[in-house]
């Protein structure tokens, strides 16, 4: 894909710029081969363009054997599980995710010196950390905020309109029903949609699970039986079904993953998104149609008063049977070092290690890239905030698989929000049943 192309090259582009990433001694592994599963997609990908320094530095060479998105990603390690075929020594993970590979991850704890993990926020440790164990090593932290067209968003004649139909002004919502009356007042299918969203696998799950929160419900009460199918979850659903209804995203956004809606607003197809920081520098840059027209603004908020935050940390984990563990370990921290940080980080991917934070924000600051010192800004306020990952346990993916058709299944009007939710609830009590939860 073009786009991705042109990511890749701005990746390459950074690589030039960051200085020292082999300045640490990563160790001697002269002639073996490190088998790795990665992550791919837009966002990922510049990364790796680091690798070779890698190699250069340790004399090891790097077999990238797998390269997908998450989800897919996921589906596959959890083939290999079943299996028994983990022959690779390194792979993507997720604090999210982490839970349901306990199987195959090492700890990390004796692996990795604790001089390097004290390096890291202790918030996202603690993410990493299943069973009191360090299972994976943090790469950089999501949580979402919306991006807008400012443009349509200070139009004189859009603001009149607006304010006609709807009795108040035309301004970046502070609300989820107000992100909706934008979203159809903004639509004008098929040359421009309100918005869109992910409309499959855990992106439509963890999108419905955080507007569940910001309405005041929750997934489950404290004895873990499911609760979503509650007046909040139903208030949550409609959101996405009304707004498919009125046509105001398009029709295909059921099966959008995230490069959809990333490249979907870089293209010019949305009014707004709600999206990752790491799409910041590529939605405001020169590939981008709407490149220096971009504004940013927290979440909004829901009927409960919260904004949504749904959050993690994407990250790297060893396998139990790796032949060389301390070949992977120093992958994985060199892939997670200050400078590696530093390079995804001008993109608007939000670092793990803290000291990071404050590098980045001063580096933007003394280029006078006041739309980036804004990005770290609003997302950094929203971490702080905001965030709040779903429950941190291996029924995490059975979860979403259970309840993500259903939510869909609402959205195309097969079901009400009512009878999909209700399905799911009493699918997803099997599932709390049978891992002895309830």
């Amino acid at each position: 894909m073009k786009t991705s192309r042109m990511i890749l090259a701005a990746g390459a582009s950074l690589l030039a710029a960051t200085a020292g990433v082999s300045a640490q001694d990563y160790g001697k592994f002269d002639g073996y081969t490190l088998r790795v599963k990665l992550i791919g997609g837009a966002q990922y990908e510049p990364l790796y363009t680091l690798i070779p320094e890698w190699e250069k530095a340790t004399g090891a060479k790097v077999e990238i054997i797998s390269r997908k998105s998450h989800f897919e990603l996921d589906r596959e390690m959890k083939q290999d599980i079943a299996s028994g075929k983990i022959d690779y020594c390194a792979f993507s993970s997720h604090t999210n995710f982490a839970a349901q590979y306990s199987v195959m991850n090492e700890p990390l704890d004796g692996l990795i010196s604790k001089e390097v993990i004290a390096e890291f926020s202790p918030l996202v440790i603690s993410h990493a950390t299943v069973d009191g164990k360090l299972v994976s090593l943090p790469r950089h932290s999501d949580v979402s905020n919306m991006y807008y067209v400012k443009s349509l968003y200070e139009n004189a004649d859009n603001k009149a309109k607006f304010k006609e139909k709807f009795g108040y002004d035309l301004t970046p919502p502070e609300t989820w029903k107000q992100a909706a009356d934008q979203a159809v007042f903004f639509a004008n299918p098929p040359n421009r949609y309100g918005t869109a969203f992910a409309g499959k696998d855990e992106g439509l799950t963890g999108r419905f699970y955080e507007m569940l929160v910001a309405d005041g419900g929750a997934l489950f009460d404290d004895k873990w039986n499911p609760t979503f199918n509650s007046p909040q979850g139903v208030e949550a659903l409609n959101w996405f079904v009304d707004l498919y209804k009125a046509k105001a995203v398009p029709a295909g956004t059921t099966n959008y993953v995230w490069d959809d809606l990333g490249l979907g607003f870089a293209s010019g197809a949305f009014a707004y998104d709600l999206d990752w920081a790491g799409w910041a520098a590529y939605f405001n840059g020169k590939d981008s149609k709407i490149g220096g027209d971009v504004g940013v603004a927290p979440a909004p908020k829901g009927s409960g008063g919260k904004r949504t935050g749904w959050s993690g940390s994407h990250s790297f984990s060893i396998t139990k049977g790796c032949d060389n563990k301390p070949a992977a370990a120093s992958f994985i921290t060199f892939l997670t070092s200050h400078d590696a940080q530093m390079m995804e980080a001008r993109a608007g991917l939000l670092p793990t290690r803290t000291k990071v934070w404050d590098d980045i924000i001063a580096e933007f600051k003394a280029k006078h890239d006041d739309f980036m010192v804004q990005v770290f800004d609003v997302w950094g306020k929203s971490m702080r905030e905001d965030a709040f990952t779903p429950p941190l346990i291996a029924q995490w993916g059975e979860i979403s698989n259970a309840l993500w058709p259903q939510l869909q299944a609402a959205i195309l009007g097969d079901k009400t929000s009512q009878e999909a939710l209700d399905a799911a609830a009493k699918e997803v009590a099997e599932v709390m049943k049978d891992a002895g939860l309830n």
